[in-house]
């Protein structure tokens, strides 16, 4: 199925949440998590779908899933199909190339973020107080690299925009072992996926994980580097001081402060040319870091 899903029901399965982009439900002991091609910025869900979106943030998230078990592991079971149980299999039109099912995990209530060059809301936080989660830095400009990648936590919010927060407060919400050990894993991961990445000219600037805890151990979830949890930066023209050439939804984004959308008011449909574009972008960040056409 190739058109742009909205969203979507499975008959015989209960559905527990719907995300800004995800549709989640219950399979058994398991999760099936399907991925729409619908797109949000500035936490509003936008009225235009993103065609071949959904499959896309699927496609990278397997493939970083599997080439990231040296790392930690995962709550990714299995994308095939043909693995997956007999009443799902009917719905193959639906759920080719954009689910996965997965392990329950109960989720940390904290966003492990991390940043390797300094944009977004830290660089908003940095101009105002010259410091980056309580932690202060001289002489940065926008964009810059990090000397070592940085691990700003933040709040998971239901609704609303997550919050930067220390260390120190994420380590009071979920305990010091356990915030040690996600920003271990967290920079572990960002690490070997930005040298990955850069040797395909593509610069990850930051990224963020859902981790969680099953059977005991803890399990990265969620999506893995993919263009909505990443900056994706074209390499070969970077330059500090500015904004980067990017193949993530930044792009959206800065269309959306072009218009002077007010934020609180439903947001506006985005032009054909927009919706292109930013398929055209992903779909570039897709072939370059998986080696693959979509």
């Amino acid at each position: 199925m190739n058109e742009a899903i909205s969203t979507l029901n499975i008959e015989g399965f209960k559905k527990f949440k719907s995300g800004k982009v995800r549709e989640v439900f219950s399979v058994d002991d398991r999760i099936l998590i399907v991925a729409t091609d619908r797109i949000s910025a500035f936490d509003w869900v936008l009225p235009t779908l993103i065609p071949l979106k959904g499959r896309i943030l699927t496609g990278l998230s397997v493939f970083w899933f599997e080439k990231t078990r040296h790392i930690t592991e995962n709550h990714l079971i299995t994308s095939d199909i043909d693995a997956y149980p007999t009443a799902l299999k009917k719905h193959r039109d639906m759920l080719q190339h954009r689910s996965m099912l997965v392990k329950k995990v109960k989720v940390f209530p904290v966003e492990c973020v991390v940043r390797g060059y300094i944009s977004g809301s830290a660089w908003k936080d940095y101009q105002a107080t010259g410091m980056v989660t309580g932690v202060k830095y001289a002489n940065l400009k926008q964009c810059d690299k990090f000397a070592e990648p940085v691990f700003t936590p933040a709040t998971k919010a239901e609704s609303g925009h997550d919050e930067n927060i220390t260390f120190e407060q994420a380590a009071k919400l979920i305990g010091k072992e356990h915030a040690a050990q996600l920003r271990e894993k967290s920079i572990a991961l960002y690490t070997f996926a930005h040298d990955y990445a850069l040797k395909r000219g593509i610069i990850i600037a930051d990224t963020k994980f859902e981790f969680g805890l099953a059977d005991g151990k803890i399990m990265l979830a969620d999506e893995i580097f993919t263009p909505d949890s990443s900056r994706f930066w074209e390499a070969g023209l970077y330059k500090p001081g500015q904004d980067q050439p990017s193949y993530d939804k930044q792009f959206v984004r800065n269309y959306l402060i072009s218009v002077k959308w007010d934020r609180n008011s439903p947001p506006p449909d985005l032009p054909a040319e927009i919706v292109e574009k930013t398929v055209s972008r992903y779909k570039e960040a897709f072939t370059r870091l998986t080696g693959k056409n979509l």
